[in-house]
């Protein structure tokens, strides 16, 4: 894999790569997992509300009245 960055974006990881003492490979490493992970999460939390909402409906509903 190629990752292709702007010239802003390559600057600005090589900086943060530098203050953290890593490569700007493990940088960017790094940043895949975290929005893999973020993502992933918000998956389960929008799969955690949609069952909430299909297996407690009635009380939602009477909730809101």
């Amino acid at each position: 894999m190629t990752l292709r960055l702007s010239d802003e974006e390559q600057k600005a990881l090589q900086e943060r790569a530098a203050i953290e003492g890593i490569s700007m490979q493990d940088a960017a490493r790094q940043a895949v997992r975290a929005y893999v992970a973020r993502e992933d999460r918000r998956e389960r939390v929008l799969a955690a509300g949609k069952w909430v909402a299909e297996h407690h409906a009635d009380a939602l509903r009477r909730l809101g009245e």
